[in-house]
């Protein structure tokens, strides 16, 4: 389990769309208290699945190959393939202009309550919910497995939370290196998202099969 959550908390946090996003909300006006809203807020969410996972499972892990075992599996299984699949996709599509989406022009003037919202917006969904499914076999009576379910949480926010400290902090030394890193993000977003894709896709895909059979 902790090797899933890790793998999984770590691409999380690498993507490439919410990082961006959150850079444009740090160089807006007031845009550490913005982007405080968007930490807290997609902490919050990340922190609300796993605990509708313990509310379900009370904390206990299900017997291995019981029904709630595999489907757990099963679904981790499905988030894998439809991850290959969609970063597959994306590596054979051909290369367009990059253009910044419209949404983003406007995060200069997005409100903190815009701020939280767009966290929740841009979570990457199939692979929290790939780290849903590996909080199944979690046991809180365990001290490892919560902190490897804290650890997850903290992981899957971490560069936002080292932006934020920067920001904070080193407010004119940020602005240029947080500039610099928007630009590579932008002009190698696509690669990121089929790098990511794949790679979690993958280890999620074999290491399901593998529980599945064993």
């Amino acid at each position: 389990m902790v090797v899933d959550l890790v793998l999984i908390g770590t691409a999380i946090t690498l993507g490439p769309i919410h990082n961006s996003a959150f850079i444009l909300l740090l160089s807006a006006d007031r845009g550490v208290r913005k982007g405080l809203a968007f930490i807290l807020s997609w902490l919050g969410s990340l922190v609300l699945v796993i605990a509708a996972v313990i509310l379900l499972t009370g904390g206990t892990p299900p017997a291995r190959q019981s029904v709630p075992s595999t489907a757990a599996l099963v679904a981790k299984l499905a988030l894998g393939v439809g991850l290959v699949v969609y970063g597959e996709h994306k590596r054979r599509s051909p290369p367009r202009p990059r253009r910044s989406p419209k949404w983003m022009a406007g995060l200069d003037r997005a409100s903190g309550w815009a701020a939280a919202g767009l966290a929740v917006l841009l979570q990457p969904w199939a692979m929290v919910g790939a780290g849903a499914a590996t909080a199944v076999r979690a046991d809180l009576s365990s001290v490892a497995s919560t902190l490897a379910l804290t650890g997850f949480c903290v992981l899957a926010t971490s560069s936002l939370l080292a932006m934020e400290l920067y920001a904070t902090f080193s407010p004119v030394s940020a602005g240029a290196k947080l500039r610099g890193l928007l630009s590579w993000l932008d002009s190698h977003q696509d690669q990121a998202i089929v790098s990511l894709s794949l790679l979690l896709g993958l280890w999620l895909v074999t290491n399901s099969i593998y529980q599945l059979v064993r």
